[in-house]
């Protein structure tokens, strides 16, 4: 049997896509399962066992000619729903082609049948999450497992995975043991939030008496600076593996990346997410920690001194709980 499956969108979510992928191979054990990537997510799968090989969809190749190489296959599935994916699936012309959408997509809908013939419609609206505050939208694992479900994959297997070596754990061994971790993605500089709030929360962190370290994005590294005045320790632009080690060493992560979180995740620590204040209901339903103990808080509106403070209050707050 023959199995493609294809993801080539973000990391994080590829991350979250990991259990899904690990169900495909516990149910069909003697399978060839071929993993279809971006060259920009492809690191998550790089050491994974699950899949017998990956393969990168080239930039500038259109899914639909790309997936027409692998005519011959059994089972095609869309891990993300997105039109790439989905065309890439259906060239494939697997006797099962399976792929999934959002409910009020109304032409993402009648296209995707063109692709795939066994189609799930994910509940996962932000509006109507606004709207109705009794829809509960499962975490997007859930949604993948039942998604290779349809496909025939019933052995759930429901942990993300991410692969570390001693290797990589020798890149982070000279910080202190259980730190709290301090991701600065975007949104801290954003919305709700600002640099000299995140400047005083990263100290009001440090006055709870664990070591700080902070992890800094490469779109990041114009904002370390102000930290590492402050003698904060500031890690920028670490490879992916080694990034992932220091959230395995990690005593609590705190993030407003959704990457980060399920980095996090996948490593099994403690994580608080500052959510962004528009669609927080929806975040914090598909995207939040899994199968961790976490913390949600949700970015205010505005950015004057009191909400800020109120932010950073109910920050430190729950990274208190986390760690007792």
């Amino acid at each position: 049997m023959k199995i493609l499956l294809s993801r080539t969108d973000r990391i994080g979510d590829l991350i979250l896509s990991t259990p899904a992928i690990a169900s495909v191979r516990a149910s069909f054990p003697d399978a060839h399962v071929t993993m279809v990537t971006s060259p920009y997510n492809r690191v998550v799968m790089e050491r994974n066992t699950d899949v017998d090989e990956i393969v990168d969809l080239p930039r500038g190749v259109k899914p639909g000619v790309f997936g027409a190489r692998f005519h011959g296959y059994d089972l095609a599935v869309a891990l993300a729903p997105r039109a790439a994916d989905l065309q890439l699936v259906g060239a494939t012309r697997a006797a099962v082609r399976v792929g999934y959408t959002y409910q009020r997509r109304w032409l993402a809908r009648l296209s995707a049948r063109l692709y795939v013939n066994r189609m799930m419609v994910s509940v996962a609206d932000p509006d109507l999450c606004e709207r109705d505050p009794n829809l509960i939208v499962p975490h997007e694992v859930d949604q993948l497992l039942d998604l290779v479900a349809l496909g025939g994959a019933t052995t759930r297997v429901p942990r993300l995975r991410l692969d570390v070596t001693d290797d990589d754990r020798a890149l982070v061994t000279h910080l202190p043991p259980e730190p709290i971790v301090l991701h600065l993605g975007q949104r801290w500089f954003t919305t709700g939030s600002t640099l000299a709030s995140t400047l005083q929360l990263a100290r009001e962190l440090r006055d709870l008496g664990r070591p700080l370290v902070l992890s800094c994005a490469a779109e990041c590294d114009a904002y370390a600076e102000p930290f590492e005045r402050e003698g904060h320790m500031v890690l920028r632009s670490l490879p992916f593996h080694a990034w992932v080690a220091l959230f395995e060493r990690a005593g609590c992560v705190v993030t407003v990346d959704t990457g980060a979180t399920h980095v996090a995740s996948a490593m099994r620590r403690p994580t608080l997410v500052a959510f962004e204040h528009r669609y927080f209901r929806l975040n914090s339903h598909e995207w939040s920690p899994y199968g961790v103990p976490s913390v949600l808080v949700r970015k205010p509106e505005h950015e004057d001194d009191a909400t800020l403070a109120q932010l950073r209050a109910e920050i430190v707050g729950g990274v208190r709980d986390l760690l007792r």
